[in-house]
């Protein structure tokens, strides 16, 4: 199965990944009109800085027993079992956010307009190409690769 890898040590903050997948996922939008101070502009992903270890990217793993999934009491949570990736029906969510609290990695969050579903990575699964932030990172630090479970 396949999953969005970080080499953390490659990793220097540029913010591509963020911009990449904002505009992935607003209608309209390119790397180049991304407007970051924008409360529509929603990553599903994040760089964090931390003064001893450097950036650290922050992607959902799509976890093989996700937490968020088994949290989830709405079902807009689910584990597609052919990809292993955490799908979100964002009309069965109740924003209820047990999924945010939940999830040991602290990637998902709820959106900032509305606040009324969950911003997660869905891996572009509706991209031929894979996922946006992959292809925009000039490091080569963030990989999609094949892991076993």
């Amino acid at each position: 199965m396949k999953r969005i890898i970080i080499d953390r040590e490659k990793c220097d903050g540029c913010l591509n990944c963020n911009i990449a997948c904002i505009s992935a996922h607003e209608e309209g939008s390119n790397f180049y009109t991304v407007n970051m101070q924008s409360p529509e502009a929603e990553t599903r992903n994040f760089i964090k800085f931390d003064a001893q270890k450097g950036y650290l990217p922050i992607f959902c793993r799509h976890c093989d027993e996700p937490e968020c999934v088994l949290s989830c009491m709405s079902g807009a949570l689910e584990k597609d079992p052919l990809t292993g990736h955490v799908q979100y029906d964002e009309s069965k969510c109740a924003a209820c956010y047990m999924c945010v609290m939940n999830c040991p990695y602290g990637v998902l969050k709820p959106d900032k307009q509305t606040r009324t579903k969950v911003i997660k990575c869905d891996f572009c699964d509706d991209k031929p190409d894979g996922p946006s932030c992959v292809k925009a990172c000039p490091k080569k630090a963030i990989e999609v690769k094949e892991v076993s479970q």
